[in-house]
This record gives structure tokens, sequence and C-alpha cells, in this order.
């Protein structure tokens, strides 16, 4: 049986409260580098949670689907996938 190698990935900024999607082979090492701000993308935008990840055995079902969460409708869409953590998240901040 083949291994799901392919990870799409969804990380909450708590400073600036949006997401960022990105897709790995490696999402323990990926999520290093955002953490230790190792990543232009996310250095200035931490502390960052990790909220969601799917993984695919093809890279094309990945990178469509990294793709489609960028999408203004894919936004709207992990906001309702994500509603409950979103919530939780908030009320860590709060306390």
């Amino acid at each position: 049986m083949k291994k799901l190698r392919y990870c799409v990935y969804v990380l909450y900024s708590l400073r600036d409260k949006h997401f960022y999607i990105g897709y790995t082979t490696n999402l323990n090492k990926r999520l290093t580098a955002h953490i230790r701000g190792f990543s232009k993308s996310t250095k200035f935008r931490r502390p960052l949670i990790l909220l969601f990840c799917e993984y695919f055995l093809s890279k094309h079902d990945a990178t469509r689907r990294e793709r489609y969460f960028k999408t203004n409708e894919g936004k709207k869409a992990l906001k309702l996938i994500l509603k409950e953590s979103l919530n939780e998240v908030k009320n860590l901040q709060t306390s």
C-alpha cells in the first residue's frame, strides 16, 4: 500500500488572526521551520497554531486543494470547517 505523502496544512496566526495555507511532504520539518521563524512568509506572523491538515496520495490533488483553500471561497469553507477550533483559540487568547 502506498503512503499518503502530501500534506496540506492550515496555520492560524495569533498575531494577525489570519490563516497561512501550505503544502509539504514533511509536516514536522515544515512546522519546525514556521515555529522557529525560518520561513519568510510566517516569520513576522508568529505565534502560529496548526489547525488543520489533510494528507493525499497524489501531489496534484494536494496542490489543487491548497490552491482552493487560498481562494476566498476556500477560506470561507475553512472558517466553517474550523468554527469550533477558532472559537477555542479565541477563548485561549482571552483567558
